[in-house]
């Protein structure tokens, strides 16, 4: 890929999306009988910009909040960990949320037998409201300069307006010459497959770098991951291959397609590890057998910002493959959709270290 350099731009990467407050009962606890709830900040097109500033990275995040004190709590996340705000739209609060308000999931962190789930109270918010022409991308692409734009089908699924933003994000990222890296990131209870292959279609040719699990290439493109079982716990790498070729050859304009293999043993175990196609050949990254989890929410993004940041920094496809799946085990340590990973940690995973305790 042609990545343009830092000197010619004022960000390495842009995520374009909604971003959340999440609640989440303490430890597995569950929802209907909680008395007290964490509280965290994600979305899935946000966690990828701020785990990037995490690792040293000069990033941005481009969306619509309400100007109220959820609002703010989003915003001083994202500047705490050193993410340029700026293009974030701040709109009136109108006491109630009848036209715009802050998106909430409540989460629960599964175990053993019981998966982890994600329930939505995210309608009418100000990102969903998003339309064509509210955000100055040209300003942000070929004024500015990014070298990066990484948005996703979570965003494009919220309503017909945030898909047409999408659209017109791809458009002038690539007229720039910035580098598009899509997360397919279906979400049944956003939208239908039919639906989301329906737009999904026609924002692609605009892609560079597509990402996606099993679930997301069966859902979004309608390409079948063939031997894999009713509940993908047991994956064979050999058929992704097949799945991969088969959405290069739908889209050719694709240089990177990057996806996890996620083995669920349990709420709490998993076998995790991805593979990345990359100029005509397969990298696959190391496997992290029974890896234990914390939090599996965001791993993939975890996963995603891991080989942005191999490609941003010069580095070969295997090294940033390994780069994605490392970051995505690390991050699944911890509690909450963002990361709390720093490059040190990284380096140290990536570089085979262990869990050895640092005295």
């Amino acid at each position: 890929m042609k990545i343009r350099s830092t000197q010619e731009t004022a960000l390495d990467l842009v995520s374009l999306g909604e971003c959340m407050v999440r609640l989440s009962p303490p430890g597995h606890g569950r929802i209907e009988f909680a008395t007290s709830l964490e509280v965290w900040v994600g979305g899935g097109e946000y966690n990828v910009g701020y785990a990037l500033a995490r690792l040293g990275m000069r990033t941005g995040f481009a969306s619509r909040l309400v100007d109220n004190p959820l609002g703010r709590l989003i915003l001083n996340h994202g500047r705490a960990a050193g993410m340029n705000m700026n293009h974030v739209l701040m709109t009136k609060y109108d006491g109630v949320g009848k036209a715009d308000r802050t998106g909430l999931n409540f989460t629960e962190v599964g175990t053993g037998v019981r998966a982890s789930v994600t329930m939505y109270d995210r309608g009418h918010s100000a990102a969903m409201n998003l339309k064509p022409g509210m955000i100055d991308f040209n300003r942000i692409f070929a004024q500015e300069g990014a070298r990066w734009l990484h948005t996703g089908g979570v965003f494009t699924a919220l309503s017909e307006g945030t898909a047409g933003v999408v659209h017109e994000a791809l458009t002038a990222a690539r007229r720039a010459g910035t580098i598009v890296s899509y997360d397919l990131n279906f979400r049944s209870k956003l939208w239908k497959a039919e639906q989301a292959q329906k737009v999904t279609k026609n924002l692609l040719p605009l892609v560079d770098c597509l990402i996606g699990n099993e679930e997301d290439f069966q859902k979004v493109l309608g390409v079948q991951v063939h031997g894999a079982d009713e509940n993908l716990s047991s994956l064979d790498t050999r058929a992704y291959k097949q799945m991969v070729e088969t959405v290069v050859k739908m889209y050719p304009n694709l240089q990177v397609v990057g996806t996890t293999l996620r083995e669920v043993k349990s709420g709490l175990v998993n076998n995790w590890s991805a593979i990345l196609w990359c100029d005509g050949k397969f990298y696959e990254s190391r496997r992290y057998d029974n890896l234990e989890i914390e939090d599996r929410v965001g791993g993939g993004d975890g996963f995603s910002s891991g080989f942005a940041y191999g490609f941003l920094n010069g580095k070969s496809p295997q090294e940033s493959v390994d780069l994605g799946a490392a970051h995505g085990a690390l991050l699944q340590t911890t509690r909450g959709d963002t990361s709390q990973i720093d490059l040190e940690e990284l380096m140290h995973v990536f570089h085979g270290g262990s869990a050895r305790i640092k005295r």
